[in-house]
């Protein structure tokens, strides 16, 4: 097992949650890989969108509904500070986790984390587990809770 997924598992389990990590033949790289394999609809994926904090040079986090783009005004509005592009090794630094794979929970670094309302519209959600393979099922407001983000609209 990575040490990805076992953190994602690790954080499920610390959390109380008992969400079953599944392990798909195909990629669930995108929002749309991971709701065919799941076979759910695209906004029931919690998609995970990192940026870097242009003031504080660390990523947060943006959970939106996987059909939904983030804002980069928006986001920068909500964050407090502007936001910047976060390349692939800031991300794996900061989160423990490749593109592609980045997991709501289980980081390596504590994160500020944003919600976006959307995902609240449905009783189950997927997020990525850590590899472009897992994800997870998990109730909305179980998400919310255990990722400590903060709901707020940052997509038009």
């Amino acid at each position: 097992m990575s040490k990805s997924l076992a953190r994602v598992k690790a954080a499920l389990e610390a959390a109380g949650e008992q969400a079953q990590v599944l392990e798909m033949t195909e990629t669930t790289r995108t929002a749309q890989d991971a709701a065919q394999a799941a076979g759910c609809e695209v906004d029931q994926i919690a998609k995970s969108i990192i940026f870097r904090g242009e003031e504080s040079g660390h990523v947060l986090l943006f959970l939106t509904a996987g059909g939904n783009r983030v804002d980069p005004d928006l986001a920068s509005q909500v964050a407090g500070q502007p936001l910047g592009k976060a390349d692939a090794a800031l991300i794996r630094a900061e989160t423990g986790f490749a593109i592609g794979g980045v997991a709501p929970i289980g980081h390596l670094n504590p994160i500020t984390a944003f919600f976006d309302p959307r995902l609240s519209d449905f009783a189950q959600v997927w997020a990525a587990a850590g590899t472009p393979r897992h994800i997870f099922a998990i109730a909305p407001d179980r998400l919310l809770e255990i990722t400590g983000s903060k709901p707020t609209v940052f997509v038009k």
